[in-house]
């Protein structure tokens, strides 16, 4: 769901930045080649998650949910000299799809890429980490967010994905019996009743939960 009325975005992305060279071709042979390309941050998310890294400059990045690798692309842009992102996907089978878009993008030897079960590999990584973006399975939301705040440095960022759910969040009822809905709503409500953050839930494309540790 895009909130946005599709001309206001089109101006957006005439007088944003342009996609690189390598951004712009990930995002044209996802389309072409890979499932459930609506899973790609694209163009104006990946500006937007660049910009904020690059204001941030972190040394250490997490990154839950790799799909193809544009948004890692886009995050490890503001990463300082010597820095690292650590991003983990479940699906080995887009591993050498991704890992030929770090190598062109240049940043193979930043990126830490994962393969497994997010619950299972955040366990083993240690702190503290500046900046981090969740974009996987919404049932492991709020698990995922207390793994990573737990190691998130003070002032430290989180960025959550989707969590407007194309709309569904505003009505419990018309979110029963969607289980992702149902998480989502639960996340949100878990995150603006802690303590330890402060939040901003941005209305962009289908929600995007800044939230800043303490």
């Amino acid at each position: 769901m895009n909130l946005i009325h599709p001309d206001i975005e089109n101006y957006a992305q005439k007088h944003s930045s342009p996609e690189s060279v390598v951004l712009k071709r990930l995002n044209r042979e996802t389309h072409a080649k890979i499932i459930r390309p609506r899973m790609l941050s694209g163009h104006m998310q990946g500006k937007l998650l660049e910009m904020i890294s690059c204001m941030l400059q972190p040394e250490r990045i997490i990154e839950i949910g790799t799909y193809t690798g544009y948004s890692a692309i886009c995050l490890a842009r503001g990463l300082k000299p010597g820095g690292k992102l650590h991003t983990i996907d479940h699906n080995p089978e887009l591993e050498d799809f991704t890992r030929s878009f770090f190598f062109d993008a240049g940043f193979s030897e930043m990126i830490e890429y994962h393969i497994g079960e997010a619950l299972e590999i955040l366990p083993r990584l240690q702190g503290p980490f500046d900046l981090a973006f969740i974009d996987a399975d919404k049932e492991n939301y709020i698990p995922y967010y207390e793994d990573i705040l737990s190691k998130l440095r003070v002032g430290g960022v989180i960025l959550a994905d989707n969590v407007l759910w194309s709309g569904k969040v505003l009505s419990e009822t018309a979110a029963k019996g969607d289980v992702e809905a149902e998480a989502l709503i639960e996340f949100n409500r878990f995150v603006q009743e802690d303590p330890r953050v402060e939040n901003l839930l941005l209305p962009f494309r289908d929600g995007l939960a800044m939230i800043r540790k303490l």
